[in-house]
């Protein structure tokens, strides 16, 4: 049973989503990912929303441009944390999905990331940090990916100048 929902407007953005999906198998964590148009497949997107914890997810990561409504329908049809993913976009360089997944109204919470890569892979990381709550293995896996991120640093702290 997957642990993590990664969800995401079209399959145009998983090229940014496979950050996150990266970022979870690499810490051991299930996931299932999915296309969910909160404009284009309404209806799904509130089954998926409502029927998602029933299901064994315990976060979702959702992923979207533009208008980027995904994260905030998600959230408002479900008690699971969401996280949002502001995807580039060819007219405002993702500004438009950054302000559209940020800017929730009081009361119906979306964790908002980084627009791009960074931000899923972030998201991704997010979401196995809240699994690890409950989970040793994740944890531990988290652990000694933050072990690794501080060794390579500190093994490459000299710079030369040429």
């Amino acid at each position: 049973m997957a642990q993590v929902a990664i969800v995401m407007g079209s399959q145009s953005d998983w090229p940014t989503m496979h950050n996150a999906a990266k970022m979870l198998e690499g810490l051991g964590v299930s996931f299932e990912a999915k296309v969910v148009s909160a404009h284009r497949t309404p209806e799904l997107l509130s089954e998926f929303s409502k029927s998602a914890a029933d299901k064994g997810f315990q976060v979702i990561i959702a992923g979207a441009g533009g208008a980027a409504h995904l994260p905030g329908m998600i959230a408002a049809h479900t008690h699971l944390p969401v996280f949002g993913c502001p995807v580039r976009s060819s007219q405002l360089n993702g500004l438009d999905s950054l302000l559209s997944i940020v800017q929730m109204p009081k009361g119906v919470a979306v964790g908002t990331l980084a627009i791009g890569e960074a931000g899923a892979a972030n998201a991704g990381l997010l979401a196995a940090q809240v699994v690890a709550l409950n989970n040793s293995a994740v944890r531990d896996s988290i652990i000694a990916f933050r072990q690794q991120q501080t060794d390579t640093v500190l093994a490459n702290q000299s710079l030369e100048l040429k």
